[in-house]
This record gives structure tokens, sequence and C-alpha cells, in this order.
């Protein structure tokens, strides 16, 4: 903890993490209260209260949103926080309950690669989408008239970074909204709100959660009719997360910042290392001073996340070394404990070489984990 004299002090990442959106305690009731299975509740007279109808509030949800947004915000009591059923519900939520035909938005051009297809269906409603790199705040370039200014930092799957200070005040100065997508920093890594964002958006599928066996997503954000808006296109499109999922994501955040901790520790062990290997790889990661973005990172960001990127010389090489692997699956998504690994270009919708590896770090012992990538490095270069 920190704080000065006569002040209430500030609880510190792991403090928060394993108490966040906890109730008042009450004497014989579990700490973190079961998930609540209901489609309707008791709703005798006229129709108020907190929870009305499954598809607009559950208990369980609103244990889970304040936990996330006590992360996202620490200390604020004017933030919103919404879960989704998935990430890829979240940002819909924002992108479709804020922009209007006739409305222009900008996308990142290296972002998740679902970003093609969100485009198509934006330009179906009539609403113009522009695109530009993440690195070197490209998509101020592209920014006057636009409505919304969606940014993904570090991008995935490239890890380029952009200033979310910067944009966001030139944005707002040009009258447009901005979203960050918070999905590979997580809170404890940044807080786009503290930067000045309207809305911080993420998949908790990923670290968030971390264990690879709940699909979630949420937005937070500080501004009532925007949240509001955000509110009833959930409500609309019932893409709403099941009882027993919030409760998992919820018991998970109790060891967010022992798994960031680790995760991101090794995550740069394997980063230098790779570095250190004979051929030039393209390593990318954030935490490695030499890296592109860390001067930007550095800044805005207070750990560097658990994925690192590079680039083995074909297809062919890429596949070898994947097999070879031991203790990384191959698999997509990242944020996990246990490490994966994929060629990124199977998917198509990245534009990568097609020896790309996007390598998301877990919580095996580091020298293990670096042992492991080196030898399968070493046997597939045979």
């Amino acid at each position: 903890m920190s704080g000065t004299q006569g002040q209430a002090p500030v609880p510190g990442d792991g403090t928060r993490a394993v108490r966040a959106g906890l109730p008042e305690p009450v004497k014989y009731e579990p700490t973190l209260p079961g998930p609540v299975f209901a489609a309707h509740y008791h709703l005798p007279g006229e129709p108020t209260g907190a929870y009305t109808y499954g598809r607009d509030e559950n208990p369980t949800w609103t244990h889970l949103e304040r936990a996330i947004g006590s992360l996202e915000a620490p200390g604020e009591d004017d933030v919103e926080t919404l879960v989704f059923a998935s990430g890829m519900a979240a940002i819909s939520s924002v992108l479709f309950s804020q922009l209007r035909a006739g409305d222009a938005v900008v996308l990142p051009s290296d972002g998740y690669q679902v970003f093609p297809l969100v485009r198509q269906q934006l330009e179906a409603y009539g609403i113009e989408v522009r695109t530009a790199p993440t690195g070197g705040d490209a998509q101020l370039g592209v920014l006057d008239g636009a409505r919304l200014l969606w940014i993904e930092t570090p991008s995935n799957p490239g890890l380029d970074v952009c200033d979310i200070r910067r944009l966001v005040e030139e944005a707002h100065t040009r009258g447009a909204l901005v979203a960050v997508d918070n999905t590979l920093a997580t809170p404890l890594g940044q807080r786009p709100l503290e930067l000045g964002a309207d809305f911080s958006v993420a998949s908790g599928t990923k670290q968030l959660t971390g264990h690879g066996d709940v699909l979630l997503g949420y937005v937070t954000g500080r501004d009532p009719e925007a949240m509001a808006a955000v509110r009833r296109w959930r409500k609309i499109v019932g893409a709403i997360p099941g009882p027993m999922e919030a409760w998992l994501a919820h018991r998970s955040l109790a060891t967010l910042q022992l798994r960031v901790e680790r995760q991101n520790a090794t995550a740069l062990a394997v980063a230098e290392a790779l570095l250190d290997w004979p051929e030039d790889l393209a390593v990318r990661y954030p935490g490695l001073p030499k890296d592109p973005s860390h001067a930007v990172a550095a800044r805005q960001m207070r750990r560097f996340g658990c994925v690192v990127s590079f680039t083995l010389p074909s297809r062919t090489r890429a596949e070898r070394f994947l097999e070879a692997l031991r203790l990384v699956d191959d698999a997509t998504s990242f944020g996990g404990l246990r490490s994966t690994a994929e060629r990124r270009g199977r998917w198509g919708g990245d534009d990568v070489p097609e020896g790309f590896i996007r390598m998301s770090v877990g919580a095996e012992d580091p020298e293990d984990l670096v042992a492991d990538v080196l030898r399968a490095l070493e046997e597939s270069a045979r």
C-alpha cells in the first residue's frame, strides 16, 4: 500500500485484485457468492429495482462489473462497467451503439483479425471506415471528421504501440470519441480512462481471466449517456454472459496480479533469449529497451504484456518449430497460464509473413520455457 499521513492508503494492484468487487461480509455467507442462475426474479407491483429480468441484470454480473471497474479506474466512483458474452460482443456494442449511417470511424489496419468482417458490416450500415497502422500514431492522419477513433495498443499480433494520450487529445479536439482495446495490456498494464479515453474495451477471455475456460468481454466508460447506449445495445442484442462464466471470471481475477507479474517477467526473458539467437528473428516485445515501441510504451504502460512475436524464415520452418515445442501448445488466443504459440498466417486475416509466430507466455518456470523455445529453434533449423 501507499499513501500519505492523514489520507486513506491506496491499495496496491495485488490487494485490489484479490478483493475487487466483493460484497460486504455477511455472517455465514461466502466471501464471493456463488453464481445466480435466474431468468426472472420475484417482481410484484411496479417493475422497479436492480433486478427485473435475466437479460438486463444479474447479481453475479454486478459483482464482476464492480471488480473490473475498480481495476480499470481505481478509486473512481463515476465509471461504469458492462460485461458481455465475448470480447467481440463488447467491441460490437461500442461500435454499433455510438455510430450511425453517415458517420466515419477510424480503425487500426493492423488490429484484431476479425476487423475486416467488422468493416464489411459497418459499411453495409452506411458508416465510413478509415484505417491506418497503430505505429507512429498514424491514425491521426485520417481522423478529421470521424465520430469514433478505435485504438488497439499494443496491437495484436504485431505489438506496435501508439501514444494514447496524444491520440485522445487530438480526437477530442476534433470532436471524436475514443475507444481503446485494452485486452493485451490488461488493467494492470495500462489504464486507458486515466489517459483520457472514453471507453476501455477488452476480451476477458484472455489474460484477465487467464485459464482458457471462459469467453467474456467488457466495456468500461465514464460518460453516463454513452454507457447507457452501450447498455441498450446489450439489451437489444442479448449478448450477455452466463452467470457461471461471470462467476468463474470473478474468481480468476483474484490471481491476476500474480499471473501478470510472472507471465510478463517470463515474456521478457523469452524475448531476450530470442534476441540472442544467431538468426535475426525480428523479435517484438514492448518491454525490450531496443523495441521500436518501447519509448512510447514505457510512458503509458506499467507492465508490457505476456505476448512476444517473432518471424521464422518460412512457413515450413515455423511449423517445424511449433511441432518441436514440448511446453507450448499450438493454439490460438493468448494470456493463459499455459504457454501457447501459433503461426498467425494460418488464419488469413493478419498482414504478417508466413513464418510469423505469436507466442503467449504462460506461468511455467522461466528457465524451462526458455530452454524449450531454444531447443525447438535448434531442432527446426536442421
